[in-house]
């Protein structure tokens, strides 16, 4: 059973504090929980209070901010992807090649599985129909910037064009999913991006147009 279905002891909507009225170490603390008792446990183990006493938060500041544990474990994880969202969405822009705009997204996102491999392992947990409540996979903003690019890359003739962009999407971010995932399951003490240059050479003979 997958985290997302043994969250669903979810609470009545209730009327939430602000998490911006929250103090940002408490959150930092918070995050850190999340990240580390949904990694090291069963999901279906995993209950508020154990949340709390984790982060050495008090179990009605939880509650205060998020309500139930659906709720916490969601928003936690959209803030953790939420900043290597802005770090994409930097690397997306102010470049001219296409080639170095994927291959600075692609060592941003290897060096977010080497930083955060709890987090990998929870997200990998999340099953395909449930993904969509954390906020940042809905965010078109990010998204077209990234499809705007592979585009661009099919316009100047250096991309695969005999398929759809969002196939060509889906081939990068299943390559950083999946080898970022078995990286993390096998605990390599190496850095994943100790072999970045090998892997995205495998990458962008997967993507580019043949004979570029």
């Amino acid at each position: 059973m997958t985290v997302a279905n043994q969250l669903d002891d979810a609470n009545p909507t209730r009327t939430l504090a602000s998490l911006s009225d929250m103090r940002p170490a408490t959150l930092e603390k918070i995050e850190k929980a999340v990240r580390q008792d949904f990694a090291g446990f069963d999901a279906n183990e995993v209950t508020m209070a154990q949340i709390a006493k984790s982060a050495n938060v008090s179990l009605q500041t939880l509650y205060k901010y998020f309500g139930d544990k659906q709720t916490l474990f969601y928003t936690i994880m959209d803030i953790v992807l939420g900043r290597l969202a802005a770090r994409i969405m930097d690397h997306l822009q102010g470049i001219d090649s296409v080639q170095d705009r994927l291959r600075k997204t692609l060592w941003v996102c290897f060096d977010f599985v080497d930083s955060h491999p709890d987090a990998v392992m929870v997200l990998s947990s999340v099953s395909a129909s449930r993904i969509r409540n954390i906020a940042i996979y809905e965010n078109k903003e990010l998204i077209g910037a990234f499809l705007a690019v592979l585009e661009d890359g099919q316009n100047r003739g250096v991309l695969n064009d005999t398929v759809p962009l969002h196939i060509l999407f889906d081939v990068f971010m299943g390559f950083i999913s999946r080898l970022g995932l078995m990286h993390t399951i096998r605990q390599t003490e190496t850095p994943i991006n100790a072999e970045f240059d090998a892997l995205f050479t495998i990458l962008w003979r997967a993507i580019s147009k043949p004979d570029v």
